[in-house]
């Protein structure tokens, strides 16, 4: 049905992307897809209408598609050219169906599994079950209808919780300067006693890493003035041993020292009693004097002012990067323990009202995905009758 193509040498073309949500879609078109294009498109690959896009790296995810548009997409990315006669429509659900893409993970490969590699003989080896083309011309018009309309509410979700950041980012503003304008600005240096960067990333490489052992505290688990536990790494305790002096325990305070449009930098979280731990690479851990709390620390740190303040002290070309130089000489506000207490207790509450509403926000656009994987694999596979439905 396809066959592995490289068309290369059309640096004019417009730059595709392959969402497991949207399919292909022009790069341009999105404003959360923060890999950034190679300055030379050159050996960027030809999409044609029809042909198969898929993302190697993130196929086990369901990253492939049929697509719709011409462009061009990353050298990184396998390309298939068509010579059926098909319905491309039912092939765009067949192919991103649950269990299809249950059938990529076990046919990718790789160390970690934000390295997998989609096999590409192991791929064009696989089965589809292709009905006749009246019957892929109903189940496609019927998914088509069905999934748009479960599309729309997510999207209004989508702008629910993009409207509720927005509260809580404008609270957080407020907040802090009111907090400006009534306690005296200090230089993060005299608020901290010592401050340890993390251990050079290369440092670490997967030999390293094992299921038990020492806690790793990654950047990516630091949200703004939360620490988040959904990626635990870990390392052997001998190797944590010799990386003691990277050490951070918990009520210390961990700095994202690189950032980008998702994730911004200078966010702050405490470190939280979950088992030794070290600060890795790219991070720093701060840890707060007498004179101040490090919850009031985090908080003030992830605040929006300051984080802006981080954006104009911050070096790097594609990414922006801190020294600790420069997170020493960030200036907040100070006010005493008392009221450095009462801040936070009152934005907590603040934002947990916030967060409540984006947490059932979110719940509600899981189980809509859900309600969608589930309704393309029942069309696909034959359990539910399209013509009935």
């Amino acid at each position: 049905m396809f066959s592995r193509t490289a068309r290369k040498g059309y640096p004019d073309e417009t730059l595709l992307s392959v969402y497991r949500d949207h399919g292909v879609v022009p790069k341009a078109s999105r404003d959360d897809n923060f890999n950034r294009a190679s300055e030379d498109l050159s050996a960027y690959q030809l999409v044609e209408p029809g042909d198969l896009a898929v993302n190697k790296m993130k196929a086990w995810q369901g990253s492939l598609s049929i697509s719709r548009l011409r462009g061009i997409v990353s050298p990184a990315y396998f390309v298939y050219a068509a010579h059926h006669r098909h319905e491309d429509r039912y092939l765009h659900h067949l192919l991103r169906a649950t269990p299809l893409v249950a059938a990529y993970r076990t046919l990718s490969t790789g160390v970690r599994i934000g390295q997998w590699d989609l096999d590409p003989q192991a791929f064009s080896r696989m089965k589809l079950p292709m009905p006749p083309r009246d019957e892929q011309r109903a189940i496609a018009d019927y998914l088509d209808c069905e999934t748009a309309q479960i599309d729309t509410l997510i999207a209004k979700q989508e702008e629910l919780i993009a409207r509720l950041r927005e509260r809580q980012y404008s609270t957080w503003a407020r907040s802090y300067q009111r907090t400006l304008e009534s306690a005296p600005t200090v230089a993060l240096r005299r608020l901290v006693s010592s401050i340890v960067d993390g251990p050079f990333g290369s440092s670490l490489t997967s030999s390293h890493y094992s299921d038990t052992g020492a806690r790793v505290i990654r950047l990516g688990n630091i949200g703004i003035n939360e620490f988040r536990t959904d990626d635990i790494t870990y390392i052997p305790l001998d190797y944590f041993a010799q990386l003691k002096a990277h050490e951070a325990l918990p009520g210390d305070v961990v700095v994202a020292g690189l950032g980008d449009e998702r994730m911004p930098l200078g966010r702050a979280a405490v470190v939280p009693d979950l088992g030794p731990a070290i600060v890795k690479a790219d991070c720093y851990r701060l840890r707060p004097d007498t004179s101040t709390l490090s919850t009031y620390l985090a908080w003030v740190l992830s605040a929006p002012q300051t984080r802006e303040q981080f954006a104009l002290l911050a070096r790097g070309s594609t990414r922006s990067r801190l020294n600790t130089s420069v997170v020493l000489e960030a200036k907040v506000p100070v006010p005493t323990l008392a009221q450095q207490r009462e801040i936070v207790l009152t934005s907590d509450q603040q934002q947990s009202k916030i967060d409540a509403l984006i947490g059932k926000a979110e719940r509600f656009i899981a189980l809509a995905k859900e309600r969608r994987a589930a309704l393309i694999t029942a069309a696909v596979t034959g359990q539910l009758d399209v013509t009935a439905a």
